[in-house]
């Protein structure tokens, strides 16, 4: 039974007075990447530009920085196990395969790792190698997430990709060449210039390759991204009724391939759902690690600095504090140091924390837990959301399966407005 109290900023947690170690992930951001796509919004420096003058002195310290930072955790690992680690960017595949080792040693050394645990990067088709996909393997590494967005050569031009469909092909290759069984494609509709006949070639070739996961997304519109900016490719983004029939073929071709979707844009076969993604669904603990990352611990959520600079200095300082003083008497500057670079979420609180478990929960087919939200909030959840879930399920778009409240197909179709109404009235 989990124990749950309460912080002063109202959000509940378990205490960690629990016999068994609790379940952790960690996500580690690596922010360079080769060329900053037309849509992308994420932190991340494409390395040929002013703002990476003297990169390879920034990616090697920044590198250490991610191993200070990942010590500065150490402690977690008398109450922790690890299950799930996700290398994301940016783009991990554009380090060295050295560097990912050091990564990797840095985080056996400290944490206790469970043996079926999930470990997955994102690679680039443009960047990966063989003897990089061989380390990966040897540093047990052992779910790969290859962003192929189309198979269209024109497309992934408006995109801004620096790989081409062949690359692709040969970088899936070198991953099962190399022991990979478990391997996601990212696939994305609504580009500009996307047709019908286009995307369902993608989806054919995508299926050909039999990877153990797809992730299919459309393409949204961030503000202050180039694609934003651009009036001629907004203008060529397909509409509503091409949207609504990519949906539908999507759903029906993986289905039909022995996919199953357990998330609105996410298809696994069987066994092979993201677990990592799983855990941020579902309110699970999580460290992130790196420049603007997030970390969700004991009912607090704090997110890094997105500041690559305040970052390096921040994690040396914290070195030169325990390695050249006393490590006890130091403790208190190093966490110092830690907060002053770290942002928390001030407003997280228990309604808000109700709003993220059905939200997210709710993008899941399986749907939310009755019984689990009750566990980890204290109340029913149909004292809290009672007659907004009812209202759904008289209108087709929600049902309870003995206690597994979910979207029905009816409400996945519909989804946002539904999530929308799940909101807490202040």
């Amino acid at each position: 039974m989990i124990d749950i109290i309460e912080d002063e900023s109202g959000a509940k947690y378990d205490d960690g007075s629990s016999y068994e170690r609790r379940d952790l992930s960690i996500y580690i951001h690596i922010p360079f990447c080769v060329k900053k796509c037309v849509y992308c919004d994420f932190l991340s420096f494409p390395v040929g530009t002013s703002c990476m003058q003297g990169y390879g002195v920034y990616r090697e310290k920044y590198i250490e920085a991610l191993c200070e930072e990942l010590r500065s955790y150490a402690y977690l690992a008398e109450t922790h196990s690890v299950k799930t680690i996700y290398i994301g960017g940016g783009t991990p595949s554009l380090l060295e395969a050295d560097e990912i080792t050091m990564i990797m040693t840095t985080v056996r050394s400290i944490f206790d790792i469970a043996e079926d645990a999930e470990i997955s990067i994102e690679v680039n088709p443009g960047t990966l190698t063989s003897r990089k996909a061989a380390e990966y393997i040897a540093n047990g590494i052992n779910r790969m997430s290859i962003g192929l967005q189309s198979a269209q050569r024109d497309e992934l031009q408006v995109l801004g990709r620096i790989h081409n469909y062949d690359q692709f092909l040969a970088a899936f290759d070198m991953a099962r060449e190399a022991g990979f069984r478990n391997i996601n494609i990212d696939l994305m509709s609504d580009i500009p210039g996307q047709t019908m006949r286009s995307y369902l070639d993608t989806l054919e070739k995508v299926l050909r390759c039999k990877p153990e996961h797809i992730s299919s997304y459309s393409l949204i519109v961030e503000a202050g991204t180039p694609l934003a900016a651009s009036p001629e490719l907004l203008s060529r983004i397909p509409d509503e009724d091409v949207d609504r029939e990519m949906y539908d073929i999507t759903n029906k071709l993986l289905d039909s391939g022995g996919y199953h979707r357990y998330e609105i844009s996410n298809y696994a076969r069987h066994g092979y759902e993201c677990r990592h993604n799983i855990v941020y669904w579902t309110l699970g603990e999580y460290i992130g690690v790196g420049i603007g990352a997030a970390s969700f611990l004991y009912g607090r959520r704090y997110t890094n600095t997105s500041d690559i600079g305040e970052y390096i200095d921040t994690m040396e300082n914290c070195h030169e504090l325990v390695t050249y003083g006393d490590p006890v008497a130091n403790s208190r500057k190093v966490r110092d140091l830690l907060e002053q670079m770290r942002t928390v979420d001030e407003e997280l609180n228990t309604d808000r924390l109700m709003e993220e478990y059905m939200f997210l929960g709710l993008r899941m087919i399986s749907g939310v837990s009755a019984e689990r939200f009750n566990d980890y909030f204290g109340h029913s959840i149909y004292d809290i959301y009672g007659p907004v879930i009812d209202k759904y399920k008289v209108s087709g778009h929600l049902e309870d399966d003995h206690g597994l409240i979910r979207l029905t197909k009816k409400g996945i179709d519909v989804s946002n407005t539904i999530l929308a109404d799940f909101l807490i009235e202040d």
